[in-house]
């Protein structure tokens, strides 16, 4: 098989009717600080077997059709000895990975950050192939205050970004392209459109230099929301129109998938938002999913409570996550279901 019919393939198996993406993907810290707030300790042992667990939930592949995992998670075992990978891949769901090494401070740009990972990527790519791994993602941050992101900001963060979408699809793997444009700050959500807008733009100008095949990738952006400490909360419909009216601007409609990710949101009004869209514009020249981490994993996560006999329990949480966003994803999801789907 040929690079881009291997690419052709997995962004075929990725972007499903009906489906989206999990993030399991949390660095050490970010999973030590989950695994502190329900008072367990974050072990190589209670990643694996947390992760393992998840993994193992049985229809996940109803509504999941790709997991992003951390580097450790690619040499893990499930308990019944099987690569966690080969777990998700035989319920065919796609198996993928991080590949960005973290934020730093960028230079003369007073609060933008830039991500490191580029030095060896390719080489980290062919080893992770080998591994199972069938794509990869990157993520950049992008504050919002009076000043940032800064004009170099945007375009250091965009060349970073389509450096390492070319990198993947030389290497057969597909991107997921993600320029998370934090939701922190009282910014309203008219700041956040024009934001999210520049970013954009600036994003796919960059892909289009580096001549990274827009077919091949999924975008992983944030929704057009206001600041969390906004004091004017916005409507999923005031989410959703905002969010589609700067797409339909700068996102070309050669990109197969748009898989959002949470950013902050409840699991709620992720799953409501995301509604909204699919509900709304029915005709959008992209899939509009979810690509989701917290907000598919933090009702597991309470379920499981670091003990073996919580299994089913957390099983059964994050498949009903899954099933809701599933439901958002054509448009048939009402908070009703928040309570009445399980019972």
């Amino acid at each position: 098989m040929d690079t881009r019919a291997e690419l052709e393939a997995t962004i075929y198996d990725m972007v499903q009717a009906g489906k989206g993406i999990l993030a399991a993907d949390e660095s050490a810290p970010t999973i030590a600080r989950r695994f502190a707030a329900i008072d367990v300790e974050s072990t190589e042992e209670n990643r694996r077997s947390y992760r393992g667990m998840l993994f193992s939930t049985p229809g996940l592949d109803e509504f999941i059709s790709a997991v992003i995992l951390f580097e450790e998670t690619l040499t893990q075992q499930s308990d019944e000895g099987m690569a966690l990978p080969e777990v998700l891949a035989r319920k065919g769901i796609v198996p993928g990975i991080k590949v960005d090494k973290g934020l730093q401070p960028l230079a003369n740009a007073a609060g933008d950050k830039v991500t490191q990972g580029l030095d060896g990527l390719a080489e980290r790519l062919q080893l992770y192939k080998t591994q199972g791994a069938r794509f990869a993602k990157w993520r950049e941050v992008y504050p919002i205050t009076a000043h940032n992101p800064t004009a170099l900001g945007l375009e250091v963060n965009a060349e970073m970004l389509a450096r390492y979408a070319a990198i993947c699809q030389t290497e057969g793997f597909v991107p997921i392209v993600e320029p998370e444009v934090l939701i922190d700050g009282d910014h309203s959500i008219e700041r956040s459109a024009e934001v999210i807008e520049a970013v954009l733009h600036a994003v796919f100008h960059a892909l289009h230099r580096h001549r990274v095949v827009l077919e091949c990738i999924v975008l992983k952006p944030s929704m057009v929301t206001p600041g969390k400490e906004h004091p004017v909360r916005a409507t999923p419909e005031e989410v959703a129109e905002a969010t589609v009216r700067v797409f339909r601007r700068v996102v070309p409609a050669a990109v197969p998938s748009i898989n959002f990710l949470s950013g902050g949101q409840t699991p709620e009004e992720a799953t409501a938002n995301l509604n909204a869209m699919n509900e709304l514009f029915k005709d959008a020249p992209w899939e509009l999913s979810f690509s989701y981490g917290r907000a598919l994993q933090e009702p597991a996560l309470k379920a499981w409570q670091g003990k073996a006999e919580n299994a089913a329990a957390t099983q059964q949480a994050l498949y009903q996550r899954a099933f809701l966003n599933g439901a958002a994803r054509t448009g048939d999801y009402a908070p009703v279901m928040e309570t009445e789907a399980f019972i």
